[in-house]
């Protein structure tokens, strides 16, 4: 695992532990001498993660919009800024260059983030872990949503285990190297004979 792709939120939080935890993930993945994919922000947990990469000596590659860009909220100081005209462009790019994902505390453009990549190892559209790193319980809400989903019979047991979740970035690091992708053929299987 190489590329490292960490979606997070454009603002700090009220709870100083976050940034934090988010200097910790930074310092797991420059130990283990990866690249930091992101958003490209100069602003909040992103420029919290990318400034520690930085400090750390490592590559950092921000993917930002041109609308966004235009904001002047790109970080000036990543070591490659690739500009997209849209967000979808963005996701692709994130998609396509990253070996694995983590999300860590965000908003609604992080759980957007969050929802393409598990619906896209899901698909087999890619094959490449994803966690949640799960700082202060921050994810318990989407776990306890998850849960249910099994329950009920509308997510596989298999998805929800090959989701990480972890308070501890270097477990979550650990948990990437053990990662092994759900065949589609059996699940798409599995839901035809539900049908029957």
């Amino acid at each position: 695992m190489k590329n490292i792709c960490v979606f997070c939120g454009s603002s700090l939080g009220f709870d100083k532990r976050f940034a934090e935890a988010a200097r910790r993930l930074a310092d797991v993945l420059a130990d283990n001498e990866c690249v930091l994919y992101y958003g490209g922000g100069n602003v909040g947990i992103m420029k919290t993660v990318a400034d520690r990469m930085i400090e750390r000596g490592m590559k950092v590659v921000g993917v930002m919009p041109d609308f966004l860009l235009a904001h002047e909220i790109g970080h000036p100081d990543v070591t490659e800024m690739i500009p997209t005209k849209t967000m979808a462009e963005r996701k692709e790019i994130l998609l396509r260059d990253s070996d694995a994902f983590i999300a860590l505390a965000g908003g609604f453009g992080t759980l957007d983030e969050l929802s393409e990549v598990i619906v896209a190892d899901q698909l087999h559209l890619m094959e490449k872990p994803v966690a949640l790193y799960n700082t202060l319980g921050y994810y318990d809400g989407i776990v306890q949503w998850v849960e249910r989903g099994v329950k009920e019979g509308y997510i596989r047991q298999e998805h929800y285990n090959n989701l990480i979740v972890s308070d501890d970035p270097a477990v979550i690091f650990s948990r990437f190297k053990e990662y092994k992708p759900v065949r589609l053929d059996k699940w798409i299987k599995d839901i035809k004979e539900e049908m029957r």
